[in-house]
């Protein structure tokens, strides 16, 4: 792997902002550990120790270089060349590995002996357990009670693994409400404990240093498409994206290449305007969420409105402020997916391909036809997870709206 850390014009400013968003807006008993996460970062994932055990857990605990899989239904059906990074062949099933296994060498490092961790589609919340496991730490996850029920393959699979599941009871029940838990845990244990944030999203130096971790999905990129087609870039990067952590992933080595257009898919929902939608970008304005400037959905006097989506993943009201950024310069475009949208593409994908994909991931699938594909167009699409954690929704979305297979 090459040294993590580049100098390009869409990394962090040093007072951790991109642009207009970003920051640190934290309740002064967190300083302290923010602080020192600020300083020491940088310093810590570049020394050559981390970097050789953060290299040799990725290849031989995760499983990585991930395959980038030539999808021939896909690319038939849509006439341009879709090709799958296949994050879901990941250990644990998804991409978010990556980040949790820097975190963790991280927390370490800064003598941390117990993790904590907010997850939405359990898929986080797995590494983290995972490699608290591997470890030898204490790991604490907490998880909005109504994805609990939707996501129960995964939250059994992390008490396999010995973490504590936390169900978070306020507001909507779901991600948002788990990292408000995780948060209020954290300045309580401010000393002993790190707190793992799984999206690209939180106080500086969160979403840089989860945007650097998984920044191997990209950086691989590069060369597996040059590998693949003897082009040096490809013409599409498509994620979905909530808080964002696979899209920031997937897009980092390409945001200074103009030629390379970067495609993000929201969750509509039940639609965009229909007042069930997590469709951030298109709904939100500028505002403070869980330590950090950015696009979120509220109401004019900023009270935050609830998300929906079928997606645990992408049950959000905010977006990750590189994205947020990104948005706003124009350097990345964004289209929403319904949620029966996103069901054709897993059902499409499952059956064209042999894949069931994640919900989340599905969302890139769901939004390709829009985006004005061309004959030879080389299009990279992040398979963020696998579709086991969502197989119970799938089968009873199928059933309650009465989907022919």
């Amino acid at each position: 792997m090459q040294n993590i850390v580049q100098d390009i014009s869409y990394n962090v400013s040093d007072s951790g902002f991109y642009g207009e968003f970003g920051g640190a807006y934290i309740p002064e008993m967190l300083y302290a550990n923010v602080e020192e996460l600020r300083r020491k970062y940088l310093i810590i994932i570049n020394e050559p120790e981390f970097q050789m055990e953060f290299n040799d857990l990725l290849r031989d605990y995760v499983g990585r270089p991930s395959p980038l899989y030539l999808a021939k239904t896909l690319s038939a059906h849509f006439g341009a060349n879709i090709y799958l990074k296949r994050e879901d062949l990941n250990h644990t099933g998804a991409h978010k590995i990556n980040n949790t296994i820097g975190q963790i060498l991280l927390a370490k490092r800064l003598g941390k002996k117990r993790i904590i961790a907010e997850t939405g589609a359990g898929q986080h919340g797995v590494a983290t357990a995972t490699v608290c496991a591997l470890m030898k730490l204490e790991c604490v996850v907490y998880m909005g009670s109504v994805d609990i029920v939707r996501q129960a393959p995964n939250v059994a699979r992390m008490q396999m693994l010995g973490a504590t599941v936390v169900p978070a009871e306020s507001g909507s029940k779901t991600l948002k409400d788990a990292t408000n838990e995780a948060i209020r845990d954290w300045i309580n244990n401010a000393e002993t404990t790190h707190y793992i944030i799984g999206s690209a999203i939180g106080p500086h130096p969160y979403p840089d240093m989860v945007t650097r971790f998984q920044s191997i999905i990209s950086e691989e990129i590069m060369w597996q498409i040059q590998e693949k087609t003897g082009k040096k870039y490809p013409d599409y990067v498509v994620a979905c994206v909530g808080g964002g952590s696979n899209a920031a992933g997937a897009f980092y080595h390409f945001l200074n290449n103009d030629k390379v257009k970067l495609i993000l898919a929201e969750a509509a929902g039940k639609g965009v305007n229909s007042g069930h939608s997590a469709a951030t970008s298109i709904l939100g304005s500028k505002g403070i969420i869980h330590g950090c400037m950015t696009l979120l959905m509220q109401t004019e006097d900023g009270q935050i409105i609830e998300p929906y989506s079928l997606s645990a993943g992408l049950d959000y009201p905010g977006i990750g402020p590189l994205h947020a950024h990104l948005i706003k310069t124009g350097r990345a475009k964004v289209y929403a997916a319904t949620d029966n949208e996103a069901m054709l593409s897993v059902i499409d994908l499952s059956r064209g391909e042999g894949i069931i994909p994640a919900l989340e991931s599905a969302h890139a699938l769901a939004i390709l036809g829009e985006i004005g594909l061309k004959k030879q167009d080389n299009v990279v699409v992040c398979l963020s997870g696998r579709g086991d954690k969502d197989l119970t929704t799938y089968l009873q979305y199928i059933e309650k709206n009465n989907i022919k297979l």
